[in-house]
This record gives structure tokens, sequence and C-alpha cells, in this order.
């Protein structure tokens, strides 16, 4: 086994938009880096072939001469500045690639990112992501970490996945990568499901603190922490004035607070993966046979 840290070597920070990014907390936490990293685009994945434009709407904007622009949900892989290399030499082996989850051909997709991987020698992939859970927001965010690879979970003193189901982008891509003897691990934030329609900068906090400690690089953390007292105290004030809201907070402390005590902690986080991941697809597919039907009667009325 190699002795050295795996993810100090050329790592690729991966998060995707969509519903791997509960309250936007995982590609968030990859644009902080980002910026620190004074990342630039170097390659990118046209979107044309692999999205559902009315699901990942294109954006209009201004540029800098005042011209009106059209930016298409595309997939970048960002690399780090020079400038930001000389001052921080660490930051030389990051790389991120952000995006929107793909509604089409995802082999195709896949296999794009693979070539982007070979070509571009990058050695190890931390996948991030943030799912909907039944936890409270008064309490410490859990961040599950886990690697199908032998020799990250020895480095890192993480658990393999047990899970069988539904999966998304992400796990399709960490599976690829370990069947070509790519160190993976995947890091998953639990947002509190009351909550995670909302930007959540204590969610996006606890993420790129378990970023920190995987890659072993320190990152400016900004006004995070103040944002992250800023929103706790936000919700409380909501729920001083709903008592069923509060009552309901206060179940998830009491679950929250035996979990911790339990041995089976473990079993129980990997239960909670499994329910949003199955809600989440369970979810998607409804949502796509309702729009089916609309689409149907707007057929037979223009009949």
């Amino acid at each position: 086994m190699n002795s050295l840290p795996i993810f100090s070597q050329r790592t690729l920070l991966v998060a995707f938009e969509g519903w791997n990014d509960a309250a936007e907390a995982a590609t968030q936490a990859l644009k902080m880096i980002a910026e620190q990293l004074q990342s630039e685009s170097v390659q990118n994945i046209d979107p044309e072939e692999y999205a559902e434009f009315h699901y990942a709407r294109p954006h209009v904007f201004f540029d800098e001469k005042g011209d009106r622009q059209i930016r298409w949900p595309a997939t970048e892989l960002l690399a780090p500045g020079v400038e930001a290399i000389v001052a921080r030499p660490e930051f030389g082996n990051l790389f991120i690639l952000l995006g929107v989850e793909p509604a089409l051909r995802w082999r195709a997709f896949v296999a794009e990112i693979l070539e982007i991987i070979e070509d571009r020698d990058i050695q190890a992939v931390v996948f991030v992501g943030s799912m909907i859970a039944d936890v409270p927001h008064t309490r410490p965010i859990k961040i599950m970490t886990f690697s199908q690879h032998e020799d990250v979970r020895h480095q890192l003193d993480v658990e393999k996945s047990d899970y069988e189901g539904p999966v998304g982008i992400l796990t399709v891509l960490s599976q690829a990568l370990e069947e070509m003897n790519v160190p993976t691990v995947n890091l998953w934030a639990q947002v509190p499901a009351y909550v995670h329609q909302s930007p959540s900068p204590k969610v996006t906090l606890a993420l790129l603190t378990e970023i920190e400690r995987v890659v072993g690089v320190s990152f400016d953390h900004g006004s995070l922490a103040d944002e992250a007292f800023e929103w706790e105290r936000g919700i409380d004030e909501i729920a001083e004035g709903d008592e069923d809201m509060a009552g309901y907070i206060q179940q998830l402390e009491k679950t929250r607070d035996e979990l911790q005590e339990s041995e089976g902690s473990g079993d129980l986080l990997a239960s909670e993966f499994e329910k949003f991941l199955r809600q989440s697809y369970e979810k998607k597919d409804g949502d796509k046979r309702e729009e089916k039907r609309d689409e149907e009667k707007g057929e037979s009325s223009e009949g």
C-alpha cells in the first residue's frame, strides 16, 4: 500500500447541482474552494447531448460590455491559478469539476469524465454531495464519509458502502473509477428536511471542514461560521412561533441524541442515506409522470 496520503496527489473534487446537492451545500463548498484557488476553466463538456433544458435551464446575464448573453449549464473542469499556486503550493494538486447532473446518456457522459481524468493525470477523486434527512438543525451536521477503495478506507479510517438501490451520477462515476483502480471517497452531508430548500451555510461549513480533513489542505472559511450561526438562530425564531415545528424539532433532537449514544449509529446513518435515495427517485419518477400527463393533455386540447 502507498504510505503517502492518497489525496495529497493530483486530486479532483466533484459536485453536481440537482438532487445530489440539497440546499446547494455541496456545490457552494466547491465554489468557495475554487475562488480561493483562483481557478480557471480549462475544459468543459457540452451539455447539448446530456441535458434536458426544461429541468436545467440556461441563464441569461449581462457581460462586461453590457450585452445580454446565454450561459448554458455545462460541466466545467477548473484548474488552480498560477498566483494561487505560488502563494500556496499545495493548491497545485487540486482540480474541481462542477456541473449539473445529466438527464440523458449517462454512460457517454461518464466516458467523457473518465477521459478528462486520464488526460489530466488525476490520481484520486473526492465526490461531494448533500442529502435531505430527518435531522435537527440544532445539532452538528453529520458527514457520511465512505469509500469502496481499501487503501482509502485504511488511511482515512472510514467504512465502505453496503447500499443497494437507485443511485445518482456521483455513485456511477465512483464505481467506474473504482473499476479503473482510481482511489475515490464520497462525502455526503445531511441537510434538515424542513429547511432544505434554502442555502445552508452550516452544512456548507461542515462539508468544507471534512474536505480539509481528506485532502490535508486548509481553506479560508470566510464568514461561513457567522452565517451558520445566523441561519440557526433564524430557524430557532421561526420555530418559537410554530408549536408543530418546535415539537418536530424536539423529536429529531431526541432521536439524534439517542443515535449519538448508540453503538449502531453507522447503521442508522446508512439507513438515512438509503431512505433519501429511494424517496428522491420516487419523487423524480412521480414528477416525470405528472409532466407527461400534462403534455398529453396539452396535445389533446390542441387537437
